[in-house]
C-alpha cells in the first residue's frame, strides 16, 4: 500500500512539472516584509484580474513567514503576529479560490533572512508542509555555513526524498543560483532549478561582478539583467525538458523598471525558453499594459505547449551586439523570436533557409506567419521575411503554421 501511494504521488508530481509552472512570488517586490493580508489580497487579485484564468496557479510565500526560532517540538512555525492564522489557514484560504500555495525554506541552517533553515530537519519540515497542505516548496541556498561543506546535490537530494515520502504531492523548486551547473543533475532531484543568480529589475544593465555566461564559477548571487539571463540560456537551453525546467528567475514585468517593448521581450523569452512564469510584481498596483503582457494567451500558449521544447539561438540569423534570432518547434506550430538589442531602430531579415528544421517541420507546405504582439497575420512566408523598423529592445514573436 505504501509503495502504491508513493508511485501515485510520483506520477502526480511528474504531471505537475510537465509544463513550466506559473504563479506569483512575494520576494522581488516585498522581500521579507510580508504578512497574511498581503498574501491573501494578492490571491484575491489573481482571481479578480483574470490571471488565474490564464494559468497562474501558485501563490508563493517567500522568506519572511517564519518565527525566528522553531517550536518546542522542532517544527518550523509561522510568525504569529504577521501570519495569525498560520500557514494552514492561509493554505485553506488560497485553496478556496482554486489556487495553490507555495512556501519557502533553505538547504542551510538559516534561510536568506536568518530564519531557521531545513538542514538536518528535512523529514520533519516536509511532513509539516504536507500537514499544512502546501503545494510548492522553493528551496534556497543561503545560510549554508556548516551545511555548506556538503555539496548542493546532497543537500537538495535529502529534501527531495523527504518531500516524496511526505504523503503529499509538493512541487520542488531549487533555488541554488546555478551553482555546480544544475542542468547536469537537478533533473534527478527536483521539478525546476535556478540556472543563475537572482534577476535584477533592469533590462540591460547588470550589477557588478555578474558573469555573462552560464559556465562560470561566479554565477552572481544577485544583479542579473534580463539580457544577460537570456545570454546565459544560449548555452544550456538544450537541457530544457518536461519535468526539469531551468528557471530564469521571477518576472520583472510590472515593476515599473522597463518600457512596454522591454516587458514584451522579457515575457516572450521566458515563455519561449520554457522558464517558469512567476510574477514578481505587486499585481495590485500594476499598469494595464503590464497586466495585458502577463495575460497574453498566445505567448502563454508558447510556454505551456505540450511538446515542451525550448527555442534555440540561431547564430546564422543573429548579429552579436545588435540582433538575436531564436526559434524552435511547438506541437502544432513553429515559433521565431527576433530581438533588436542594439542602440537604434533596425530591420531584421529572417531567411527561411536559415531557420533550423522549419521546412522539415512543415514538410514543404506553405507556411503562414502571425505577428503575436502586433496581433495580425503577415501572410505566407517566402524565401525571406524582412521585419521593418524593429524598435530598440523590441522582440517580434512570430508563430509559423503549416
Amino acid at each position: 500500500m505504501v509503495s502504491l501511494l508513493l508511485h501515485t504521488l510520483l506520477l502526480i508530481g511528474a504531471e505537475a512539472a510537465s509544463k513550466p509552472q506559473m504563479g506569483w512570488n512575494s520576494w522581488n517586490t516585498f522581500k521579507a516584509k510580508i504578512n497574511q493580508s498581503l498574501i491573501e489580497d494578492t490571491a484575491d487579485s489573481m482571481v479578480k484580474l483574470g490571471l488565474s484564468d490564464v494559468g497562474y496557479e501558485y501563490v508563493m510565500i517567500d522568506a519572511g513567514w517564519q518565527a525566528h526560532t522553531r517550536a518546542a517540538n522542532g517544527q518550523q512555525q509561522a510568525n504569529a503576529t504577521t501570519f495569525p492564522s498560520g500557514i494552514k489557514g492561509v493554505a485553506d484560504y488560497v485553496h478556496s479560490l482554486g489556487l495553490k500555495l507555495g512556501i519557502y525554506s533553505d538547504s542551510g541552517i538559516y534561510d536568506c533572512d536568518f530564519h531557521p533553515g531545513s538542514w538536518g530537519y528535512e523529514e520533519l519540515d516536509a511532513y509539516t508542509y504536507a500537514s499544512w497542505e502546501v503545494d510548492y516548496l522553493k528551496y534556497d541556498n543561503c545560510g549554508g555555513f556548516q551545511a555548506g561543506t556538503i555539496s548542493n546535490q546532497e543537500r537538495y537530494q535529502v529534501m527531495g526524498q523527504a518531500l516524496k515520502t511526505s504523503g503529499r504531492d509538493i512541487f520542488y523548486a531549487l533555488c541554488q543560483w546555478g551553482h555546480q551547473f544544475p542542468w547536469y543533475w537537478a533533473d534527478q532531484i527536483a521539478d525546476s532549478y535556478r540556472m543563475s543568480g537572482d534577476i535584477y529589475a533592469s533590462f540591460a544593465t547588470d550589477k557588478s561582478g555578474v558573469c555573462r555566461t552560464a559556465y562560470c564559477l561566479n554565477t552572481g548571487y544577485a544583479g542579473v539583467s534580463v539580457l544577460t539571463m537570456i545570454r546565459k540560456m544560449r548555452e544550456i537551453v538544450a537541457f530544457q525538458k518536461p519535468g526539469s525546467w531551468a528557471d530564469m528567475d521571477m518576472l520583472e514585468v510590472g515593476t515599473h523598471s522597463m518600457n512596454e517593448f522591454e516587458e514584451q521581450t522579457h515575457f516572450s523569452f521566458w515563455a519561449a525558453l520554457k522558464s517558469p512564469l512567476i510574477i514578481g510584481a505587486d499585481i495590485k498596483n500594476m499598469s494595464e499594459s503590464s497586466l495585458a503582457i502577463l495575460s497574453n494567451k498566445e505567448v502563454i500558449a508558447i510556454s505551456q505547449d505540450e511538446l515542451g521544447v525550448a527555442a534555440s539561438y540561431i547564430p546564422d540569423l543573429s548579429t552579436e551586439g545588435s540582433i538575436q534570432v531564436w526559434g524552435g518547434p511547438l506541437s502544432q506550430q513553429y515559433v521565431v523570436l527576433a530581438l533588436n538589442y542594439g542602440n537604434e531602430t533596425t530591420d531584421i531579415d529572417v531567411k527561411r533557409s536559415k531557420i533550423p528544421g522549419l521546412d522539415k517541420f512543415c514538410n514543404g507546405t506553405s507556411i503562414y506567419i502571425r505577428d503575436v504582439w502586433g496581433g495580425k497575420d503577415l501572410g505566407i512566408l517566402t524565401d525571406e521575411l524582412c521585419l521593418k523598423d524593429v524598435a530598440v529592445h523590441q522582440t517580434k514573436v512570430l508563430l509559423m503554421s503549416c
